[in-house]
């Protein structure tokens, strides 16, 4: 993490970025997160080589996967922590570009996902964003309990 500064206009946009600074691991968080929880962002940033800001609510999701895609092309990522807001619908698509990549990229690195709830950010599984993209599923799991 650069320093300790948890502005969001401390750490560079994704989307402004170019795709060969990207390297080692690699948080991309909701441009949001850093003001909402510093402490909770500061902690998972510590984990990264680089933080870049991304915002769904001003970038299509279509142009954040090729974006991402291109960066993670490159090869120099060894690990991708993606973060959140949770209950935001355009930072919830933020964990829906994994299946995109994977669809693109035949090698896969490392990918987590967090959200922040209650001031902490909280790692979800695979299962748990999956299942959030099937509301039919979910109808299905809440009428048996």
């Amino acid at each position: 993490m650069r320093g300790e500064c948890c502005a969001v206009d401390c750490f560079p946009s994704m989307m402004e970025s170019n795709v060969y600074s990207f390297e080692g691991v690699v948080l991309i968080a909701g441009s949001c997160l850093p003001q909402m929880a510093q402490e909770a962002f500061a902690s998972l940033a510590a984990q990264a080589d680089g933080v870049y800001t991304l915002c769904l609510e001003q970038t299509h999701i279509n142009m954040a996967v090729t974006k991402l895609t291109a960066i993670l092309g490159t090869g120099k990522v060894s690990r991708l922590l993606l973060a959140s807001v949770d209950r935001s619908p355009h930072c919830t698509q933020m964990h829906y570009i994994r299946h995109e990549i994977e669809r693109v990229l035949p090698q896969h690195i490392p990918i987590e996902d967090y959200v922040l709830c209650n001031g902490e950010l909280l790692r979800v599984s695979e299962e748990a964003v999956e299942l959030s993209k099937s509301l039919a599923r979910l109808t299905k799991l809440t009428q048996e309990t």
